[in-house]
């Protein structure tokens, strides 16, 4: 398998490799990459964060009881979720897991929530991560019953003889089916089949069987006294449902402009037994998956450039908040989505602001640049409070390992560190720019390149 191809699918299916692992893997046939690539995300490593805050906030009782207390614990379990964040990103920077954590990332824009509860969140994140490359079918349910989703979409609020829509809508318009593939009849039957799913004060699965509308329904012509599961189990069964999810992976593993015909191969594969892990080997084992209209083609989201920036050269903050900060400048601040439809991707990662904040990121990351911060908030005026500086030209404090660096790339010359890092054919202009460098200096050199367009791309 040539080298390109490799770093394409470890780009795609992680997020980049190494030099010394893209020399092992150099020469193996494409099945054998891809087995390796697989077997490397068979086990399941989760992302837990224990605190005496966290057990704290775990161990409370109804917010009845004491009010105010437990306002003070949804204080503290905010501040936990940006310290999650950071973790998730950590994970994702240094983990050997790369294609799990690759769709688990993935899944958290699919199956999308936002909750203040720290312990919710990370029980919905070892769900996604346990799912991601598992049975559709086992993951949705699962998601279904996961306190984060039944509270997002207000699913406690689901009672016999006054059913909420939310849940059972967005599982079709956004999870399983997409528009078109469902009347409003269908809704408000499938509705009735969810009622009383809910979760306790601490976060387990009930089914409250005095709300729950245990009469006939009927959903897509068929009649039954159908549970949640048995709709999702109909959901399933309607072709639209393979072809919704495999038009989902192909935007965004493969190109933003949708390719019926390799869409339908998807689909065909995915509706056999629903299986993740076969969709994506299939995915990944196909010519059209390494041809040139499809490598070097999609932008990164910002998680994805913060995290291969962080996999090149490792970096801290002597502030942690102020990487959330950067977050918000590029546009995705993890575990913040805007709404249930998660992010939109492709080129709605860019603008002129955004765009002006990922080229001048390495210099201020690495070569101690100065960024403007000017996107207001609840971090934004607090940093104000303590710091008193304007905020244009401001200066982070960030630690950068430049030794890993120079461990891993160190024995590539210039030309062979500009093919790592840039996936995509530069144009003249840029070239003529590398060629005025003085390369002199490797480090500053790694900098130059990630400031490029092009390095925007993968």
């Amino acid at each position: 398998m040539k080298s390109t191809h490799i770093q394409h699918l470890y780009q795609r299916a992680g997020f980049g490799i190494s030099p010394k692992k893209l020399e092992k893997l150099s020469g193996l046939k494409k099945k054998e990459v891809v087995k390796k690539l697989f077997k490397s995300s068979k086990s399941i490593t989760h992302l837990y964060m224990s605190t005496p805050d966290i057990d704290a906030f775990m161990k409370a009782d109804t917010p009845k009881s004491d009010p105010k207390k437990f306002r003070e614990l949804i204080k503290v379990s905010r501040s936990k979720l940006k310290d999650y964040n950071l973790a998730w990103v950590d994970k994702m920077s240094t983990s050997n897991e790369e294609l799990r954590e690759r769709m688990t990332l993935f899944w958290a824009n699919h199956f999308v929530v936002r909750t203040n509860n720290i312990v919710f969140s990370q029980r919905y994140n070892a769900t996604l991560r346990k799912y991601a490359l598992g049975n559709f079918r086992d993951f949705v349910i699962a998601i279904a019953k996961e306190p984060a989703m039944l509270s997002y979409l207000n699913n406690q609020q689901n009672r016999k003889g006054k059913p909420n829509e939310n849940f059972a809508r967005e599982l079709m318009e956004l999870f399983t089916l997409g528009i078109g593939s469902y009347t409003e009849k269908d809704i408000k039957e499938s509705a009735r089949a969810f009622t009383g799913w809910g979760h306790t004060f601490k976060g387990e699965f009930v089914l409250r069987k005095k709300q729950h509308d245990f009469g006939e329904k009927e959903f897509f012509g068929v009649k039954g006294n159908f549970s949640g599961e048995d709709i999702i189990d109909l959901i399933l069964k309607r072709p639209e449902c393979a072809q919704f999810i495999a038009k989902k992976i192909y935007l965004h593993f493969v190109n933003d402009i949708p390719n019926e015909g390799r869409i339908g191969e998807l689909a065909i594969v995915f509706r056999e037994n629903y299986s993740i892990d076969e969709v994506m080997r299939y995915l990944f084992m196909t010519n059209w998956f390494y041809e040139e209209d499809v490598i070097g083609q999609k932008i990164k989201s910002p998680i994805d450039l913060l995290v291969q920036l962080k996999r090149t050269i490792p970096f801290s903050f002597k502030k942690p908040k102020e990487f959330i900060y950067i977050q918000k400048l590029l546009g995705q601040v993890l575990l913040e989505p805007p709404n249930v439809a998660g992010w939109a991707e492709g080129k709605s990662w860019i603008d002129s602001n955004t765009m002006m904040v990922r080229l001048k990121l390495p210099s201020v990351l690495f070569m101690n640049g100065t960024i403007a911060f000017d996107v207001k908030g609840e971090f934004e005026d607090s940093y104000e409070k303590f710091n008193k500086k304007s905020n244009f030209n401001r200066r982070l404090t960030v630690t950068k390992n430049w030794e890993v660096f120079h461990k891993n790339y160190g024995h590539l010359n210039y030309e062979e560190l500009y093919h790592h890092l840039i996936s995509t054919t530069t144009n003249k202009g840029t070239q003529e720019f590398l060629q005025s460098l003085k390369k002199t200096n490797k480090q500053e050199f790694c900098v130059q390149l990630m400031s490029l367009p092009e390095y925007q791309l993968c």
